[in-house]
């Protein structure tokens, strides 16, 4: 299944030849709801993890302080809303049954924090990349497959243990790790991610206008108001879940002020850093759907449970209040702790 990003409004590097020079590849991911297998890459699929080496574990920043649902709890959840909202009901019918809304408010109610245990709990498989599905990421010399994996909880910026990576060369992995363990409470369900498969879509990117130099910066947004067109929304940025390109752009604050601010620089040695993966809350802009690849138009069918589970939002994950969490990974180092902004 391929998905096909849509020409860009205007051609910007017709008016601002500089700007083509700045160019760069994204890969947009296009997440799909499915059962992947570890030989995919996904977006919260099972990964390809040898028997022989340890599973991540983080320690939480307190224990929990009030009722939690488990992992299984949060998909059990969705299931039931996914099925209720696939089957047809009539125009003053309840979207749950008597059942299915006890059972709904059970598994949302959580379990008793007393009974949960505190210490260090395991990560969850956030996304795997094949370096097939990806040739436009920079993967060190001997690796072939990225593993990120990562806690649900709200704490997820900075540059922590709550954030892991692991690249390696999947011919190396001779026994799978087909049951990993799982975390024993979810801090935050927004932060589970559906399992997808992924359609990988090479897209050309133009800097985040905060990268740009001022005058430039200036100049292209007054072109881009003559011609009522967006540079940050429709131009510039692709949306959606992505492996490199440029940075998402700042949107409910302002972007770090120099070169010299710690966070532009890896917390363990201080090199620079390169945007790794973009996490988006949606796949495409509400307001104009300008990046909404061709296949997945107002015609497209749309996914089972609709409008539970849309096309828009395959992941079913939600960055702060719509927003997107950059995943930034060390220059020199790239086995280092990645470092997390919520742009």
């Amino acid at each position: 299944m391929t998905r096909t990003t849509p020409p860009r409004p205007l051609d910007i590097t017709a008016e601002f030849p500089e700007l083509a020079g700045l160019a760069r590849t994204a890969t947009r991911l296009h997440p799909t709801p499915g059962a992947p297998t570890v030989h995919d890459s996904s977006v919260g699929g099972p990964l390809l993890w040898p028997t022989d080496e340890p599973w991540p574990y983080d320690e939480p920043g307190y224990p929990p302080y009030k009722p939690l649902p488990t992992l299984a709890d949060v998909h059990q959840v969705r299931a039931l809303l996914t099925q209720a909202w696939a089957r047809p009901r009539g125009p003053r019918e309840s979207l749950l049954t008597v059942q299915e809304k006890e059972a709904v408010e059970r598994l949302c109610a959580g379990h008793d924090p007393e009974l949960l245990p505190s210490g260090p709990q395991p990560l969850i498989p956030l996304v795997q990349l094949y370096a097939r599905d990806v040739p436009a990421l920079a993967f060190p010399h001997g690796t072939d497959l990225l593993q990120i994996v990562w806690a649900p909880r709200y704490g997820i910026e900075g540059c922590s243990t709550n954030v892991q990576l692991r690249w390696r060369l999947a011919s190396q992995v001779r026994q799978v790790l087909r049951t990993p363990p799982e975390p024993a409470y979810v801090e935050c369900d927004d932060h589970v991610p559906q399992p997808c498969l992924l359609h990988p879509e090479p897209v050309r990117e133009l800097p985040p206008g905060h990268l740009l130099d001022q005058d430039l910066e200036e100049r292209v947004y007054d072109w881009c108001a003559q011609h009522s067109v967006s540079y940050q929304r429709d131009l510039s940025v692709a949306p959606g879940w992505k492996a490199g390109g440029w940075p998402a752009p700042f949107t409910f604050r302002d972007p770090p002020e120099s070169e010299s601010d710690d966070e532009r620089h890896c917390g363990e040695c201080g090199a620079p850093l390169e945007a790794l993966l973009t996490i988006d809350s949606s796949e495409w802009d509400g307001a104009n759907g300008s990046w909404r690849p061709t296949e997945e138009g107002p015609g497209a069918a749309e996914l089972v449970g609709h409008p539970y589970q849309s096309l828009r939002e395959p992941t079913m994950m939600t960055i702060g209040r719509g927003y997107t969490l950059q995943i930034y990974n060390c220059t020199a180092t790239p086995s280092h702790l990645p470092r997390t902004i919520m742009q």
